[in-house]
């Protein structure tokens, strides 16, 4: 999946440019021009700011076909969306052992929710 790519086509889809992006956003038209590019991946916290100005939720920028072209990547709700852009913003903190224990009560939470 090339996000840079995803965000110039529906971009061009709506009929924007990247001046419009930058207006609706703040973010410069070459950073924008960048992440297009493929020369500079955006946080998630920069694609949500990008799929507002474009009217999109955020997940559509996750949706379509998967790298082997044939399975459809799932689509995440914007609830899963906010989750891992949580899990995202607290984790540089964690050590390896503290990943692991986060890892491992997520999965029993998950386990204890289908009885």
């Amino acid at each position: 999946m090339n996000i840079g790519e995803t965000i110039r086509n529906f971009r061009l889809q709506k009929g924007m440019s990247q001046g419009d992006i930058e207006k609706r956003t703040g973010l410069l038209r070459c950073y924008l021009s960048r992440v297009e590019n493929g020369h500079t991946i955006p946080s998630l916290d920069t694609l949500a700011k990008i799929a507002t100005a474009m009217d999109l939720p955020l997940a559509q920028f996750f949706g379509g076909p998967g790298e082997n072209g044939n399975k459809a990547v799932p689509r995440l709700a914007e609830d899963e969306v906010r989750f891992l852009t949580q899990i995202r913003r607290y984790s540089p903190g964690l050590n390896d052992s503290d990943r692991r224990l986060v890892i491992a009560m997520v999965k029993k939470m998950a386990a204890g929710a289908g009885k």
